[in-house]
C-alpha cells in the first residue's frame, strides 16, 4: 500500500490508508488511546481501540500504521489543524524505531527550554513545529531572493569558501592550514561576485560567510548565510537600492503567500513599508538623533546600535516605514572597493538597509577602475599580489557596477521577533559553540564531578 501523508487524509474519508511518522503526543482514555502522528506535512489524530500495546508508545517513536480514515464527530473537530475534521482508526501498528525518554516536553505549542538547552539538543528540538517554522520562513526568504533576481535576468553562481586573502581586511577572519600555506574562510563572496559581473553582467550567490566575531552577542554568529547580488552597467548607486527594494518586497510577498501559518505561530506581522522605502544620509541620521533625544554621535564614523534602533523609530513615525536606507558612510569605514561620492569623496555611494532596529542589507557602488583599485589596496596596507586574480578582471575591462548582500538569519530574526540570532541558524557557530558547547560550566569545589 502506498503511503499517505497527513495532509492528504481529508480527501480519503472512508478509505483504508498507510501512514508513517513520529509520535507527537499520546492521550489515554481507558480502552481508547489517541496518538497525534507527525509527518512532514503536518499532524494527524490516530485512534486505537482496545490495543494495550499502544500504551508503551512515547514521543518521537517512529510508527507505521494502517487504518481507515473517518470524519470526526462534530464536537471533536479541531479547527486549528488542517486535518482537524478527520482521524484514522488504526487497524495495524508497526514500530519502525523507538526513542529514549525525552529530556523535556516536545508537545506544547512553544518549546519551553532555554536557548543553550535548545542548541545542545538541536537534533531533537528542530523537530518541534514552531522551531521548524523558523526555517520554513528562512527557506522562503532564500527562495524569494532567488526568484526575484532570476526574474530580473540574474545568473546564479557558486562562490568558493576557501580564499587566499581577507576580503575586507581586519582581524575578523578565520585562518586555516591549506597544505603548506595559510588560507582563510571567506568573509563574503564579494571579490568573486565582482569578477563574475565581467562574465554574466548580473549575478547572485547564496553563500556561506565567516566572521571571527570576538564577542558573544544576540545579533552576531561566526557562520551565516549571505544572499549576495552584483549588477553591471549601472547608471547610479540608486539603481542598486531599487533592486534591493524589489527583492525585499518580493520576499515579503512570498512570505505572505506561502508562510501564513508559520507567521501565525509567532503572531508575526510583516514589516510595514511606505510606497517607497525612505533614504537618508548617515550624518543626517546622527543629526536627527541629536536633535530628537540629545545623544551626540555626530563625530562617530559609523552608526551605533542604539542609533540604528532610533532611526528606525523615526522612519516609522515620520515616513510610515519600518525599513529605511541609510546612505553615504565614511570612505575610511568602507572596504577598498567602495566608490567615493564625487561631490564629497570623504563619503561613499554606499548604503545599509535597516529594519526594526537592525542592519538587514549592506551595499553600494563599486570602483571599476583598475588603477584606483590598485592604489586603494596599497593605501590600506595590503599587497597587490594577494589580489592578483581579482585585479585581473579589472585589467581587462569592467563596467560600472555595484551590489548588495542580505543576511538571511538576521532577516528571519527580525521578521519573527526572535530574541537571539542563534534561533534563526540551524546549527549556529559562535565563540562558545560548534554544535556542542566548547567549554562546560565550571563547578564549585563542593560539587566536583567524579
Amino acid at each position: 500500500m502506498k503511503r499517505t501523508l497527513a495532509i492528504e487524509t481529508p480527501q480519503k474519508i472512508g478509505q483504508e490508508i498507510l501512514i508513517k511518522g513520529w509520535v507527537n503526543a499520546r492521550r489515554d482514555h481507558g480502552k481508547i488511546t489517541f496518538i497525534d502522528l507527525r509527518d512532514r506535512s503536518g499532524i494527524l489524530q490516530v485512534v486505537f481501540i482496545g490495543n494495550e500495546e499502544v500504551k508503551k508508545l512515547r514521543q518521537e517513536w517512529v510508527l507505521e500504521i494502517e487504518g481507515n480514515v473517518k470524519a470526526r464527530p462534530e464536537n471533536m473537530v479541531n479547527p486549528d489543524l488542517t486535518t482537524g475534521f478527520v482521524e484514522v482508526e488504526a487497524k495495524k501498528l508497526k514500530v519502525l524505531a523507538e526513542a529514549k525518554e525525552l529530556p523535556f516536553d516536545m508537545g506544547g505549542e512553544t518549546l519551553k527550554v532555554e536557548l543553550p538547552t535548545m542548541l545542545d539538543y538541536r537534533g531533537l528540538t528542530l523537530r518541534h513545529p514552531k522551531v521548524q517554522a523558523v526555517f520554513k520562513i528562512q527557506e522562503e526568504i532564500v527562495n524569494s531572493f532567488r526568484q526575484v533576481l532570476m526574474g530580473l535576468d540574474f545568473t546564479e553562481f557558486q562562490a568558493p569558501t576557501i580564499v587566499p586573502v581577507a576580503t575586507e581586511g581586519g582581524a575578523e577572519i578565520f585562518p586555516i592550514k591549506y597544505f603548506d600555506h595559510t588560507a582563510y574562510l571567506g568573509q563574503s563572496p564579494q571579490l568573486y561576485k565582482q569578477m563574475m559581473v565581467g562574465v554574466f553582467e548580473r549575478v547572485f550567490a547564496v553563500a556561506r560567510a565567516y566572521r571571527a566575531e570576538p564577542s558573544v552577542t544576540t545579533r552576531h554568529i561566526c557562520e551565516y548565510i549571505s544572499l549576495d547580488a552584483e549588477i553591471g552597467f549601472i547608471d547610479s548607486y540608486q539603481e542598486i537600492m531599487e533592486t534591493v527594494e524589489r527583492v525585499i518586497r518580493g520576499i515579503f510577498s512570498g512570505l505572505d503567500k506561502n508562510c501564513s501559518q508559520e507567521l501565525a505561530l509567532f503572531k508575526a506581522k510583516l514589516p510595514k513599508l511606505s510606497e517607497k522605502i525612505p533614504q537618508i544620509k548617515m550624518r543626517e541620521v546622527q543629526e536627527i538623533i541629536f536633535k530628537k533625544i540629545g545623544r551626540d554621535n555626530r563625530q562617530e564614523p559609523d552608526l551605533m546600535p542604539d542609533d540604528e534602533k532610533e532611526i528606525c523609530k523615526w522612519a516609522l513615525e515620520e515616513k510610515g516605514s519600518e525599513l529605511v536606507f541609510v546612505t553615504h558612510y565614511p570612505t575610511k569605514k568602507r572596504p577598498f572597493y567602495t566608490y567615493p561620492d564625487p561631490e564629497d569623496p570623504e563619503y561613499t555611494l554606499s548604503f545599509d538597509l535597516l529594519g526594526r532596529g537592525l542592519e538587514w542589507v549592506t551595499g553600494g557602488q563599486r570602483i571599476n577602475d583598475y588603477q584606483k583599485l590598485l592604489s586603494n589596496i596599497i593605501a590600506r596596507g595590503n599587497k597587490p599580489e594577494d589580489f592578483k586574480l581579482y585585479l585581473q578582471a579589472f585589467e581587462y575591462g569592467m563596467p560600472p557596477e555595484g551590489g548588495f548582500a542580505l543576511g538571511a538569519e538576521r532577516i528571519t530574526m527580525q521578521i519573527l521577533g526572535l530574541n537571539n540570532i542563534r534561533e534563526a541558524s540551524l546549527f549556529p557557530r559562535d565563540m562558545e559553540r560548534i554544535d556542542f558547547r566548547l567549554s562546560k560550566p565550571k563547578t564549585t569545589s563542593g560539587n566536583k564531578k567524579k
